[in-house]
């Protein structure tokens, strides 16, 4: 199954708003961080129902802003979740940006990221469009040192690309962006219950779920163009 088709699917049974539900919880933290003044232009890779883009155009006066996601459904319903004018959707693929060389400052990624199967190209594109002192924002969930998200790939069939904190590192510096921070950012709104309540559904102990949900969290890589 191809992303598109996968995410079609979630989009038409409505999983795009529970998902933006989900991703807020530490989303928000690191869209605090963006250094978006008023005006700026701002590219949403994967932008899902759009919640990121509406938010910084909400909090940050965000000038023109475009979510671009491989699944037309999920364009479809973005679409419908703002009659900003300022805010554009289209669908398309993170390999070839439909966008201009220098042509935004801010590029803005949650939870999309490791779906490419050419990364290192998708960050090329990335550094090809951002501006001198842009930013590349990039937030995982998925990411090899937090060990208790790995079994997600068992529940997609799309391949992810399972990557470390260093491998994050390295594969923007190759292509071509500076790394100016990574850290995680713990979901601290997941309510975890006490140790004799465990194993629950979906966790045999409260030792990985305190694991997944506040000492791993969300991998934030920081990347700017020089």
């Amino acid at each position: 199954m191809s992303v598109q088709q996968e995410f079609d699917q979630w989009a038409k049974a409505g999983k795009d708003r529970g998902m933006e539900e989900r991703h807020w919880h530490t989303a928000k933290h690191a869209l605090a961080r963006m250094p978006v003044e008023p005006g700026d232009t701002v590219l949403d890779l994967g932008t899902g129902s759009g919640y990121a883009l509406r938010a910084l155009r909400d909090t940050r006066e965000a000038g023109p802003c475009l979510g671009l996601d491989g699944s037309i459904e999920m364009v479809n319903n973005a679409r419908e979740y703002t009659d900003d004018e300022n805010v554009g959707f289209v669908g398309g693929d993170f390999h070839h940006l439909p966008l201009a060389e220098d042509a935004v400052d801010h590029v803005w990624s949650m939870e999309a990221f490791y779906y490419s199967q050419r990364p290192v190209e998708v960050l090329e594109e990335i550094r090809r469009v951002l501006r001198s002192g842009g930013t590349f924002y990039c937030a995982v969930n998925f990411f090899e040192e937090s060990i208790h998200t790995h079994e997600w790939q068992e529940r997609i069939d799309i391949d992810m690309q399972l990557w470390s904190r260093e491998q994050y590192r390295e594969a923007f510096r190759e292509a071509g962006l500076v790394v100016a921070a990574q850290d995680t950012i713990p979901d601290r709104e997941i309510e975890i219950p006490p140790a004799d309540a465990f194993p629950t559904e979906n966790w045999e102990s409260r030792e990985a779920m305190v694991d997944r949900y506040r000492t791993q969290g969300t991998l934030l890589t920081v990347g700017v163009a020089p």
